[in-house]
Protein backbone atom coordinates (compact mmCIF):
# COMPACT_ATOMS: atom_id res chain seq x y z
CA UNK A 1 0.00 0.00 0.00
CA UNK A 2 1.23 3.29 -1.04
CA UNK A 3 0.59 6.64 1.30
CA UNK A 4 -1.03 9.25 -0.13
CA UNK A 5 -3.29 10.38 3.01
CA UNK A 6 -1.31 13.07 4.50
CA UNK A 7 2.00 14.92 4.42
CA UNK A 8 3.38 13.75 7.57
CA UNK A 9 3.30 10.08 7.07
CA UNK A 10 7.06 9.59 7.35
CA UNK A 11 10.49 10.58 9.08
CA UNK A 12 12.51 13.41 8.31
CA UNK A 13 15.14 14.72 5.68
CA UNK A 14 17.96 12.78 5.65
CA UNK A 15 20.16 16.17 6.40
CA UNK A 16 18.00 15.81 9.81
CA UNK A 17 18.55 12.29 10.90
CA UNK A 18 22.45 12.60 10.28
CA UNK A 19 22.57 16.03 12.34
CA UNK A 20 20.74 14.47 15.07
CA UNK A 21 23.04 11.06 14.90
CA UNK A 22 26.23 13.21 14.38
CA UNK A 23 25.16 15.36 17.66
CA UNK A 24 23.84 12.69 19.56
CA UNK A 25 25.95 12.94 22.62
CA UNK A 26 26.82 16.76 22.80
CA UNK A 27 24.97 17.91 25.60
CA UNK A 28 23.27 20.96 25.55
CA UNK A 29 21.12 24.18 27.55
CA UNK A 30 17.81 23.47 27.61
CA UNK A 31 14.45 25.05 26.41
CA UNK A 32 15.78 26.77 23.55
CA UNK A 33 18.29 28.75 25.02
CA UNK A 34 21.27 26.80 23.19
CA UNK A 35 23.60 27.78 20.20
CA UNK A 36 21.03 25.82 17.78
CA UNK A 37 17.99 27.45 18.23
CA UNK A 38 20.24 31.09 17.58
CA UNK A 39 21.93 29.42 14.54
CA UNK A 40 18.36 28.74 13.66
CA UNK A 41 16.92 32.47 14.62
CA UNK A 42 19.63 33.63 12.61
CA UNK A 43 19.05 31.89 9.66
CA UNK A 44 15.33 32.70 9.60
CA UNK A 45 15.77 36.43 10.06
CA UNK A 46 18.01 36.68 6.88
CA UNK A 47 15.27 34.75 5.10
CA UNK A 48 12.44 37.04 5.97
CA UNK A 49 14.53 40.07 5.98
CA UNK A 50 14.15 41.63 9.63
CA UNK A 51 15.88 41.31 12.45
CA UNK A 52 13.46 42.68 14.77
CA UNK A 53 11.05 39.94 14.72
CA UNK A 54 11.08 37.13 17.98
CA UNK A 55 11.49 33.53 17.02
CA UNK A 56 10.13 30.79 18.70
CA UNK A 57 10.27 26.76 18.10
CA UNK A 58 6.79 25.34 19.28
CA UNK A 59 6.66 21.40 19.20
CA UNK A 60 3.21 21.50 17.01
CA UNK A 61 0.88 23.29 15.20
CA UNK A 62 -2.33 23.64 17.09
CA UNK A 63 -0.06 24.30 19.75
CA UNK A 64 1.45 27.08 17.64
CA UNK A 65 -1.97 28.30 16.89
CA UNK A 66 -3.36 28.35 20.90
CA UNK A 67 -0.75 29.98 22.30
CA UNK A 68 -0.80 32.84 19.73
CA UNK A 69 -4.14 33.52 20.31
CA UNK A 70 -3.80 32.90 23.91
CA UNK A 71 -0.89 35.55 24.01
CA UNK A 72 -2.23 37.78 21.53
CA UNK A 73 -6.03 38.37 22.86
CA UNK A 74 -8.14 39.09 26.32
CA UNK A 75 -10.69 37.27 27.31
CA UNK A 76 -13.35 39.44 25.69
CA UNK A 77 -11.38 39.34 21.95
CA UNK A 78 -12.47 37.23 19.26
CA UNK A 79 -10.78 35.18 15.88
CA UNK A 80 -12.03 35.93 12.50
CA UNK A 81 -11.72 32.75 10.22
CA UNK A 82 -12.42 30.93 7.71
CA UNK A 83 -15.16 28.25 8.43
CA UNK A 84 -13.20 25.99 7.06
CA UNK A 85 -10.27 26.88 8.97
CA UNK A 86 -8.14 24.76 10.74
CA UNK A 87 -8.86 26.31 14.03
CA UNK A 88 -12.38 25.95 13.24
CA UNK A 89 -12.75 22.72 12.37
CA UNK A 90 -9.60 20.51 13.38
CA UNK A 91 -8.50 21.07 16.77
CA UNK A 92 -10.96 20.07 18.86
CA UNK A 93 -12.12 23.57 20.05
CA UNK A 94 -8.57 24.59 21.08
CA UNK A 95 -9.47 28.04 20.85
CA UNK A 96 -12.38 28.11 22.59
CA UNK A 97 -10.40 26.17 25.28
CA UNK A 98 -8.64 29.64 25.85
CA UNK A 99 -11.16 31.64 25.98
CA UNK A 100 -11.67 32.84 22.76
CA UNK A 101 -14.82 32.74 20.34
CA UNK A 102 -14.08 31.85 16.41
CA UNK A 103 -16.09 34.35 13.88
CA UNK A 104 -16.71 31.52 11.42
CA UNK A 105 -16.97 33.18 7.86
CA UNK A 106 -18.05 30.97 4.81
CA UNK A 107 -15.15 30.16 2.95
CA UNK A 108 -14.82 30.03 -0.95
CA UNK A 109 -12.28 27.68 -2.06
CA UNK A 110 -10.87 27.61 1.83
CA UNK A 111 -10.44 31.51 1.95
CA UNK A 112 -11.91 34.19 2.80
CA UNK A 113 -11.87 37.88 1.52
CA UNK A 114 -10.50 41.48 2.61
CA UNK A 115 -14.27 42.59 1.73
CA UNK A 116 -15.79 39.69 4.03
CA UNK A 117 -13.23 40.36 6.61
CA UNK A 118 -13.90 44.14 6.79
CA UNK A 119 -17.80 43.43 7.10
CA UNK A 120 -17.30 41.23 9.91
CA UNK A 121 -15.50 44.01 11.95
CA UNK A 122 -16.98 47.02 10.60
CA UNK A 123 -20.17 45.18 11.93
CA UNK A 124 -18.52 45.75 15.83
CA UNK A 125 -16.13 49.11 15.48
CA UNK A 126 -18.34 51.53 13.15
CA UNK A 127 -21.96 50.47 14.90
CA UNK A 128 -21.41 50.90 18.42
CA UNK A 129 -21.91 47.25 18.82
CA UNK A 130 -23.31 46.29 22.71
CA UNK A 131 -20.48 45.61 25.46
CA UNK A 132 -21.47 41.81 25.75
CA UNK A 133 -20.38 41.39 22.03
CA UNK A 134 -16.64 39.98 21.82
CA UNK A 135 -15.00 42.37 19.96
CA UNK A 136 -12.71 40.71 16.89
CA UNK A 137 -9.21 41.55 17.33
CA UNK A 138 -7.33 38.70 15.32
CA UNK A 139 -7.56 37.19 11.65
CA UNK A 140 -6.62 33.86 11.01
CA UNK A 141 -5.69 32.57 7.92
CA UNK A 142 -4.22 29.20 6.27
CA UNK A 143 -1.35 29.35 3.79
CA UNK A 144 -1.81 27.23 2.04
CA UNK A 145 -5.73 26.58 3.13
CA UNK A 146 -7.19 23.53 3.86
CA UNK A 147 -8.64 23.29 0.54
CA UNK A 148 -4.82 23.47 -0.45
CA UNK A 149 -5.56 26.64 -2.17
CA UNK A 150 -2.98 29.98 -2.35
CA UNK A 151 -3.65 33.46 -1.08
CA UNK A 152 -2.24 36.02 -3.82
CA UNK A 153 0.15 38.91 -2.70
CA UNK A 154 -2.15 41.19 -3.92
CA UNK A 155 -4.88 39.26 -1.43
CA UNK A 156 -2.53 38.94 1.97
CA UNK A 157 -2.06 43.08 1.43
CA UNK A 158 -5.57 43.96 0.90
CA UNK A 159 -5.95 41.66 3.64
CA UNK A 160 -3.47 43.10 6.02
CA UNK A 161 -4.63 46.65 5.29
CA UNK A 162 -8.23 45.90 6.57
CA UNK A 163 -6.48 44.08 9.69
CA UNK A 164 -4.32 48.12 9.90
CA UNK A 165 -7.33 49.67 9.55
CA UNK A 166 -9.31 48.13 12.44
CA UNK A 167 -6.56 47.46 14.97
CA UNK A 168 -6.85 43.75 14.51
CA UNK A 169 -3.76 41.15 14.45
CA UNK A 170 -3.17 39.05 11.22
CA UNK A 171 -1.97 35.57 11.98
CA UNK A 172 -1.43 33.56 9.22
CA UNK A 173 -0.76 29.92 9.97
CA UNK A 174 2.16 28.17 7.95
CA UNK A 175 2.12 24.94 8.29
CA UNK A 176 2.23 23.55 5.15
CA UNK A 177 4.23 26.78 4.56
CA UNK A 178 7.23 24.95 2.29
CA UNK A 179 4.47 23.74 0.03
CA UNK A 180 2.49 27.65 -0.65
CA UNK A 181 5.84 28.63 -1.46
CA UNK A 182 6.45 25.64 -4.12
CA UNK A 183 3.98 26.27 -5.96
CA UNK A 184 4.07 27.60 -9.61
CA UNK A 185 1.33 29.54 -9.07
CA UNK A 186 2.51 31.39 -5.80
CA UNK A 187 3.53 34.82 -5.86
CA UNK A 188 4.34 35.54 -2.25
CA UNK A 189 7.84 35.57 -0.21
CA UNK A 190 8.75 34.63 3.40
CA UNK A 191 9.77 38.64 3.38
CA UNK A 192 5.99 39.47 2.28
CA UNK A 193 4.83 37.42 5.09
CA UNK A 194 7.49 38.95 7.61
CA UNK A 195 6.19 42.66 6.48
CA UNK A 196 2.36 42.27 5.93
CA UNK A 197 1.39 39.73 8.79
CA UNK A 198 1.75 40.39 12.67
CA UNK A 199 2.33 36.42 13.29
CA UNK A 200 3.33 33.96 10.85
CA UNK A 201 5.14 30.51 11.06
CA UNK A 202 7.26 28.53 9.28
CA UNK A 203 5.76 24.57 9.33
CA UNK A 204 8.57 21.39 9.99
CA UNK A 205 6.17 18.71 10.52
CA UNK A 206 4.67 18.68 7.12
CA UNK A 207 7.59 19.72 5.86
CA UNK A 208 10.36 18.00 6.38
CA UNK A 209 11.02 17.93 9.84
CA UNK A 210 10.75 15.09 12.32
CA UNK A 211 8.54 17.84 14.40
CA UNK A 212 8.27 21.39 15.25
CA UNK A 213 7.17 24.76 13.78
CA UNK A 214 8.93 28.17 13.37
CA UNK A 215 6.83 30.66 14.59
CA UNK A 216 7.71 34.11 13.71
CA UNK A 217 6.11 37.07 15.85
CA UNK A 218 6.42 40.59 14.63
CA UNK A 219 3.88 42.74 16.76
CA UNK A 220 5.65 44.14 19.59
CA UNK A 221 3.20 43.58 22.28
CA UNK A 222 2.62 39.90 21.18
CA UNK A 223 6.24 39.62 22.23
CA UNK A 224 5.66 39.95 25.51
CA UNK A 225 5.89 37.57 27.77
CA UNK A 226 5.58 35.30 24.88
CA UNK A 227 7.40 32.67 26.04
CA UNK A 228 5.50 32.57 29.19
CA UNK A 229 2.14 31.55 27.39
CA UNK A 230 3.96 29.33 25.84
CA UNK A 231 4.99 27.60 29.39
CA UNK A 232 1.65 27.67 30.47
CA UNK A 233 0.18 26.10 27.25
CA UNK A 234 2.53 23.43 27.78
CA UNK A 235 4.89 24.22 24.45
CA UNK A 236 8.09 24.97 25.37
CA UNK A 237 10.46 21.60 25.20
CA UNK A 238 12.87 20.65 27.35
CA UNK A 239 14.92 19.78 24.75
CA UNK A 240 14.65 22.41 22.72
CA UNK A 241 17.74 22.69 20.74
CA UNK A 242 16.44 19.19 19.11
CA UNK A 243 13.76 21.67 16.67
CA UNK A 244 16.15 24.51 16.35
CA UNK A 245 18.82 21.63 14.86
CA UNK A 246 16.47 20.48 12.65
CA UNK A 247 15.24 24.14 10.73
CA UNK A 248 18.84 25.43 10.98
CA UNK A 249 19.87 22.21 9.03
CA UNK A 250 17.26 22.21 6.72
CA UNK A 251 16.74 25.76 6.03
CA UNK A 252 20.01 26.63 5.30
CA UNK A 253 20.82 23.22 3.23
CA UNK A 254 17.83 24.46 1.19
CA UNK A 255 16.34 20.80 1.42
CA UNK A 256 13.17 22.52 3.03
CA UNK A 257 12.90 24.45 -0.70
CA UNK A 258 13.60 22.43 -2.75
CA UNK A 259 11.62 19.07 -1.61
CA UNK A 260 8.54 21.02 -0.68
CA UNK A 261 8.46 22.17 -4.63
CA UNK A 262 9.25 18.46 -5.99
CA UNK A 263 6.09 17.66 -3.64
CA UNK A 264 4.13 20.35 -5.27
CA UNK A 265 5.59 19.19 -9.05
CA UNK A 266 4.87 15.48 -8.12
CA UNK A 267 1.09 16.79 -7.03
CA UNK A 268 0.64 18.49 -10.54
CA UNK A 269 1.65 14.93 -12.09
CA UNK A 270 -1.65 13.64 -10.14
CA UNK A 271 -3.87 16.88 -11.06
CA UNK A 272 -2.88 15.73 -14.33
CA UNK A 273 -3.59 12.12 -14.30
CA UNK A 274 -7.06 13.35 -13.16
CA UNK A 275 -7.43 15.89 -15.53
CA UNK A 276 -7.10 13.38 -18.93
CA UNK A 277 -9.83 10.70 -17.05
CA UNK A 278 -11.81 13.77 -16.70
CA UNK A 279 -12.56 12.84 -13.04
CA UNK A 280 -14.01 15.89 -11.76
CA UNK A 281 -12.06 18.49 -8.81
CA UNK A 282 -13.55 18.95 -5.18
CA UNK A 283 -11.30 22.49 -5.75
CA UNK A 284 -8.35 23.40 -7.91
CA UNK A 285 -5.14 23.40 -6.40
CA UNK A 286 -1.79 23.86 -7.56
CA UNK A 287 0.06 22.78 -4.04
CA UNK A 288 0.79 19.15 -2.58
CA UNK A 289 -3.03 18.58 -2.10
CA UNK A 290 -5.47 17.13 -4.64
CA UNK A 291 -9.33 17.19 -4.06
CA UNK A 292 -11.18 15.06 -6.53
CA UNK A 293 -14.60 13.42 -6.61
CA UNK A 294 -14.35 9.74 -7.25
CA UNK A 295 -17.00 7.52 -7.98
CA UNK A 296 -17.74 4.48 -5.66
CA UNK A 297 -16.51 1.85 -7.71
CA UNK A 298 -12.90 4.32 -8.88
CA UNK A 299 -13.06 4.92 -5.26
CA UNK A 300 -13.40 1.02 -4.64
CA UNK A 301 -10.79 0.77 -7.10
CA UNK A 302 -7.47 2.80 -5.79
CA UNK A 303 -8.01 1.86 -2.23
CA UNK A 304 -6.97 -1.71 -3.62
CA UNK A 305 -3.54 0.30 -3.74
CA UNK A 306 -3.81 3.59 -2.30
CA UNK A 307 -4.26 5.43 1.18
CA UNK A 308 -6.06 8.11 0.48
CA UNK A 309 -8.32 10.57 3.04
CA UNK A 310 -11.87 10.61 2.39
CA UNK A 311 -13.73 14.46 2.73
CA UNK A 312 -17.79 14.06 2.56
CA UNK A 313 -19.85 12.94 0.21
CA UNK A 314 -21.25 14.81 -2.78
CA UNK A 315 -23.97 13.94 -5.32
CA UNK A 316 -21.49 13.04 -7.91
CA UNK A 317 -19.63 10.51 -5.17
CA UNK A 318 -16.94 10.98 -2.68
CA UNK A 319 -15.05 13.93 -2.14
CA UNK A 320 -10.97 12.21 -1.39
CA UNK A 321 -7.38 13.77 -1.31
CA UNK A 322 -4.20 12.63 -2.44
CA UNK A 323 -1.75 14.09 -0.85
CA UNK A 324 2.00 14.17 -1.46
CA UNK A 325 5.18 15.41 0.55
CA UNK A 326 8.64 15.83 0.43
CA UNK A 327 9.26 12.10 0.90
CA UNK A 328 7.08 11.39 -2.32
CA UNK A 329 9.06 9.09 -4.85
CA UNK A 330 8.33 9.25 -8.77
CA UNK A 331 7.65 5.90 -8.75
CA UNK A 332 4.66 6.04 -6.52
CA UNK A 333 3.63 8.65 -8.47
CA UNK A 334 4.08 7.30 -11.58
CA UNK A 335 2.25 3.99 -10.35
CA UNK A 336 -0.99 6.10 -8.82
CA UNK A 337 -1.11 8.01 -12.34
CA UNK A 338 -0.69 4.21 -14.42
CA UNK A 339 -4.09 3.31 -11.88
CA UNK A 340 -6.13 6.52 -12.68
CA UNK A 341 -5.36 6.24 -16.41
CA UNK A 342 -7.12 2.69 -16.17
CA UNK A 343 -10.37 3.82 -14.20
CA UNK A 344 -13.54 3.24 -16.00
Amino acid sequence: MIRFNNDYNRGAFDCILKALADTNTTSYPGYGEDEWCDKAEQIIKGLIGRDDSMIKFIPGATQANYVVVAAALSPVQSVIAADTGHINCHEAASIENTGHKILALPNTDGKISAAQIEACAAEYYDNAKPEYLTEPKMVYISFPTEQGTLYTKRELCDISAVCKKYGMYLFVDGARMGYGLGSDKNDLTLCDFAMLSDVFYIGGTKCGALFGEALVINAEDIKYRFKAYMKQNGAVLAKGWLMGLQFATMLENGDYFEKTKRADELAMQIKEAFEQKKVPFWVESFTNQQFVILSDEQKKTLAEKYYFEEMEREKEGTVVRFCTSWATKQEEVDALVLDISKLV
